[in-house]
C-alpha cells in the first residue's frame, strides 16, 4: 500500500488545515489509519487514528476536541482536520496503515504505537505560528 500526503502549510494559530491521505496498491478498507506527526528534535507522536470501518476514531489528548480524522474508503482516502490549531502543532504529519485484525466478527481497534503500523507515507510539513 502506497500512501501519500497533501495539504500541509502554514497557518497561524487557530486557524485550520485540512490534510489528505490518498492510497494506492492495495485494498484500502482492510487497514486502519493512523495518523503521526513529529517537531523537530521530538520524538514521533501519535495523532489520531481510524479504524477500517470509520467507527470510533481514536485521539491524542493534545488534539482531542480540535482534530477530526475521516476516511472514505470509496475514495481510498484519509483525512485530517485540524482546528483551532496551536503552535505545538508545527511538525511533520505523516499517515500510516494498519492491517485489520479481527477474531470471528471483532476486529480489533487501532493501535497508537508506531511499530504496529505497516506502511507509512513521506508526510507533508505543518507550521503554526502564534
Amino acid at each position: 500500500l502506497q500512501l501519500i500526503e497533501t495539504g500541509g502549510g502554514a497557518v497561524q494559530a487557530g486557524g485550520s488545515l485540512r490534510l489528505s491521505c490518498a492510497a494506492s496498491g492495495g485494498t484500502f478498507s482492510l487497514y486502519a489509519i493512523g495518523w503521526f506527526r513529529q517537531a523537530p528534535g521530538k520524538e514521533r507522536e501519535f495523532v489520531a487514528a481510524i479504524p477500517w470501518s470509520g467507527d470510533a476514531p481514536v485521539y491524542a489528548d493534545s488534539v482531542n476536541g480540535r482534530f477530526t480524522i475521516s476516511r472514505d474508503n470509496t475514495e481510498n482516502m484519509a483525512y485530517l482536520q485540524m482546528n483551532n490549531t496551536q503552535p505545538g502543532d508545527t511538525g511533520v504529519y505523516v499517515c500510516a496503515a494498519q492491517k485489520t485484525f479481527w477474531s470471528g466478527s471483532y476486529y480489533y481497534p487501532p493501535q497508537r504505537e508506531a511499530d504496529e503500523y505497516d506502511y507509512w507515507g513521506q508526510g507533508t510539513q505543518v507550521t503554526v505560528s502564534s
